[in-house]
């Protein structure tokens, strides 16, 4: 804990050549403000959570309130366009007015929003109470701003890795816990449990999560003329992409694996299960390397080498549908490099992203995760246009290697744009 409370940084550059050493620190960092650790991966666990839970229960959701799977099913996508705009909206906020208030009220929200669910006698009002449970994407956007503001570059990535590890969990059991209470106890359970959690993290928060943001813009006006230089930064726009053309690459097999492991290979929802289990365990060891590899190296190091291993790894899976090797090894082998991938190159990126402009890594987190969303929403769409019901193994595999490579060029024209910059230094 004691590197939490060293203070925080001012490290990075604009690329007008202004530039802080990325290990300086600010003086007037309050040591105590540092937050736990825990504290912030139980926010972005959360932010997981909010999403993926409740998924078992859309059916009996539609079936309760008498409508149709695709009008319950807004309960996800509305979701997720509501967290696209309030990253937006939350990580200027919390450059301008700091951390710890905007992650409180987007606590309180989303535990007040999670009761409304709970009450809910109208499809109507569930679902406006449940894109009101959005609120909690600031989990994630405020963590990752907040171990930029406490840490320099390197050590931002790495911890960040670590992070990534943990909230790597989230995906494999949210699901699984939110169809066991379905079960047990109806669908209502589940968003007993996120009214709960909700409540719990919003008291951790309070007692542990201290200001960070110790360079707030005195006004909106004095903020949005610091917004040119990050939104003009080649950098910027790198680093941001490379994290959306990786995320949709996960979000790709989301929607095309299965599909195409029920028509190929026929596999039960169990066994799809523990499949789709396969990329985030990948995930998992890749936060795990990024935790290890980013102190060491430049940021791009750890970025191009999991967008390599993402590549190299759908390819192999590629060769050898071609050769009709079509099994649940080669299938969900390949995707597993694309977790692992995913895991080293995001910690980096993210950071990358936030480094641009210390002072509103806030915005730049938000706005990193909205392209996200908003590339995960384009990619998945077209998963579901271009892989066919029948025989989609290899337009599935050759769409993610289309995401990883798109990510994969965002990393090496950063890397281009690092080195000029070094050396006209």
């Amino acid at each position: 804990m004691s590197e939490w409370k060293e203070g925080a940084p001012s490290g990075g550059e604009g690329e007008s050549g202004t530039e802080v050493s990325p290990g300086s620190r600010l003086p007037h960092a309050a040591p105590a403000s540092a937050p736990g650790i825990f504290t912030l991966v139980l926010c972005t666990a959360m932010s997981v959570l909010a999403l993926n839970m409740m998924l078992p229960s859309l059916v009996n959701i539609a079936r309760e309130f008498g409508v149709s799977y695709g009008v319950a099913s807004i309960a996800v996508a509305g979701y997720l366009g509501v967290t696209a705009v309030l990253q937006v909206v939350a990580g200027p906020l919390s450059d301008r007015y700091g951390r710890r208030p905007v992650m409180l009220v987007s606590l309180a929200i989303f535990t007040v929003a999670s009761l409304g669910c709970l009450l809910a006698t109208s499809i109507t009002a569930f679902l406006g109470f449940r894109l009101m449970q959005g609120a909690m994407t600031a989990g994630y956007t405020l963590s990752m701003a907040i171990v930029r503001d406490m840490l320099p570059e390197r050590e931002a990535a790495s911890r960040i890795g670590y992070i990534g590890m943990a909230m790597g969990i989230g995906p494999m059991i949210g699901p699984a816990i939110g169809g066991g209470l379905d079960d047990l106890f109806g669908w209502r359970a589940t968003f007993v449990v996120y009214a709960i959690l909700g409540a719990l993290t919003l008291i951790v928060c309070v007692v542990n999560l201290g200001e960070t943001n110790w360079q707030r813009s005195t006004s909106f006006r004095q903020q949005l003329r610091s917004y040119p230089e990050l939104f003009q930064s080649r950098r910027f726009w790198g680093y941001a992409l490379c994290v959306a053309f990786s995320v949709a690459a996960f979000y790709t097999f989301l929607a095309g694996m299965p599909l195409v492991a029920t028509s190929m290979l026929s596999l039960t929802a169990g066994q799809l299960g523990i499949g789709i289990g396969s990329i985030t365990a990948g995930y998992i060891c890749g936060g795990f390397l990024a935790g290890r590899l980013s102190r060491r190296y430049p940021l791009t190091t750890p970025v191009i080498a999991g967008r390599l291993i993402g590549a190299t790894g759908l390819c192999a899976g590629l060769t050898l549908v071609s050769l009709g090797w079509v099994n649940v090894w080669v299938l969900f082998g390949a995707t597993l490099f694309v977790g692992l991938g995913n895991g080293l190159t995001t910690p980096g990126a993210s950071t990358g992203a936030m480094s641009v402009r210390p002072n509103l890594a806030g915005s730049a987190s938000g706005l990193t995760g909205a392209l996200v969303v908003g590339c995960g929403a384009i990619f998945t769409s077209l998963a579901g246009w271009i892989v066919p019901p029948t025989e989609g193994a290899a337009h599935l595999l050759g769409l993610m290697l289309l995401c990883t490579l798109l990510g994969l060029a965002a990393a090496l024209a950063v890397r281009r744009i690092e080195r000029r910059r070094i050396a006209l230094a």
